[in-house]
């Protein structure tokens, strides 16, 4: 196996894991992840072949791979289900439901400039309201199913 392949495969492996737990929207989109791992390898080769030690080569390469996948809109959301509404399901139901409400919620992340640091923001207390209470309301109007 060649260089570039295994540093793909490597690179798919990290990215994939990334994008199945915080960012379930991007999990499958092929155009997606083919032009990161892409990017992310000829980064780690430039690198390397500028003369960069390998510790430098991943750093460089993860930058180029992770870029604006800091700041998750599943993640705050599974987070809210967490901590505010675990008293109403079994544990083994909070993501299936975080799940749910996504599509439910994403229109609220239009109303904000989320950046990599956003969650850090004092912005980010006042999404994770409204988020809150748009749950809390779909919840009322459609219960737990």
């Amino acid at each position: 196996m060649d260089t570039q392949q295994k540093d793909l495969s490597y690179f798919r492996l990290r990215l994939q894991e990334l994008l199945n737990t915080s960012f379930p929207e991007k999990a499958h989109d092929e155009k997606f992840i083919n032009q990161r791992l892409s990017w992310a390898a000829n980064a780690y080769e430039g690198a390397f072949s500028s003369g960069n030690l390998v510790e430098q080569c991943n750093e460089i390469a993860d930058y180029i791979l992770f870029e604006g996948l800091h700041f998750s809109k599943f993640d705050t959301i599974f987070q809210i289900v967490c901590n505010e509404f675990d008293t109403r399901m079994a544990d083994e139901e909070l993501r299936p439901f975080a799940l749910k409400m996504f599509p439910v919620c994403e229109p609220i992340f239009a109303n904000y400039e989320l950046t990599d640091d956003f969650a850090y923001g004092y912005e980010f207390d006042e999404l994770y309201t409204e988020l809150t209470g748009t749950i809390a309301i779909w919840i009322e109007e459609n219960g737990l199913q």
